[in-house]
């Protein structure tokens, strides 16, 4: 019985191991138990989990685990009660139920564990060991994540010296954590894109100008916010012009993780504050995109959620309005497709 609580354990921990891999994290937890015995009833059995793991950075990884041992101590009564059915040994079978939360996913699981045989002293607590197999597990969600453990059932079998069945064969018994303890045996926030904020340098090429305009600013989850920046360029190759072009976030911002990087879809207000030409204002304050501005950003080679790393994108500038007289022939200036952007984003 202890011993199928400590295989619980062991679940719970490869569970948490299951997660994707970014920096290991050693755990040593020790817990109760109250497991139903036959002929003794319920007993207390200590449980120490042991393992390694290795916490993701970002979702979309897989978690995995490395060293688990879980040791489960039978105290002096359960060992009498198995030595007076003539056990010289036990072994067995367990489920653990353990909960895996990330961010707003709720996994329960019912995870299979092996009990060693274990030789049975004739009197005083001894110690069990129980092991498991545990699958990959991917953690999709950005946010606090945690492992809890619950209760278990065993399937215990104790043997004589000879190998035969005791009077007792195959039971069951179904263990519940004792009150009063945390039954978290992993928590971390888990990190990526999707939750960090990172500082944006580089530059967005507007093509219908043949102008290169410097870009900085934030870039939040997979919300881009770029400061007001500048364009120069020349008409019919002489005529000297400036853009002022400020890019917004428009309404809520999507996106998805692919791996270590992502893929924002950016949706931007973009309005022109000021457009001159041989040095003279010719737009009104109001000059802006006569519709949200599309992009999409991608992460590059190199890039990674921890320090950032390279993004671009491409995006079509609309028809303006609200530009006064000379809506008509600036929106001719600008409009089109084959925008790009080019950024490095810096993790802060």
């Amino acid at each position: 019985m202890r011993i199928a609580r400590s295989l619980l354990a062991a679940c719970v921990l490869a569970l948490a191991v299951a997660t994707p891999a970014s920096a290991s994290t050693p755990i040593d937890k020790k817990l109760s138990f109250t497991c139903p015995f036959p002929l003794i009833g319920l007993q207390k059995l200590d449980v120490e989990i042991k393992a390694s793991f290795e916490v993701p950075s970002a979702p979309g990884g897989t978690f995995t685990t490395d060293g688990l041992a879980v040791a489960v101590t039978v105290p002096d009564k359960s060992t009498r009660g198995l030595a007076l059915v003539g056990a010289a040994s036990i072994e067995g079978t367990a489920s653990a139920g353990v909960t895996l939360a990330n961010g707003p996913l709720t996994l329960p699981l019912a995870l299979p564990l092996t009990v060693a045989k274990t030789a049975v002293p004739a009197s005083g607590p001894f110690t069990t060991d129980a092991s498991g197999s545990v699958p990959p597990v991917q953690l999709p969600n950005a946010g606090k994540t945690t492992l809890t453990i619950g209760g278990f059932s065993a399937r215990l079998t104790p043997k004589k010296a000879d190998g035969s069945f005791t009077g007792l064969g195959s039971f069951t018994s179904d263990c519940t954590l004792d009150p009063g303890q945390d039954p978290v045996l992993l928590s971390f926030d888990l990190g990526g894109t999707s939750s960090r904020d990172y500082g944006v340098t580089g530059s967005t090429t507007l093509k219908a100008l043949g102008a290169t305009a410097p870009v900085t600013g934030s870039f939040t989850g997979f919300t881009p916010a770029f400061d007001r920046t500048r364009a120069e360029f020349k008409v019919f190759g002489f005529v000297p012009g400036t853009a002022d072009l400020q890019f917004s976030p428009d309404g809520p911002q999507t996106g998805e993780l692919t791996g270590d990087g992502f893929v924002a879809h950016a949706k931007l207000a973009l309005t022109l504050p000021q457009v001159t030409l041989f040095g003279l204002p010719v737009a009104d304050a109001g000059c802006r995109a006569s519709a949200p501005v599309p992009a999409e950003l991608r992460s590059g080679s190199g890039f990674t959620p921890a320090t950032g790393g390279p993004v671009t994108g491409t995006y079509a500038i609309p028809a303006l309005t609200g530009c006064g007289t000379f809506t008509a022939y600036l929106s001719s200036l600008v409009q089109g497709d084959g925008n790009t952007f080019a950024l490095t984003l810096t993790a802060r």
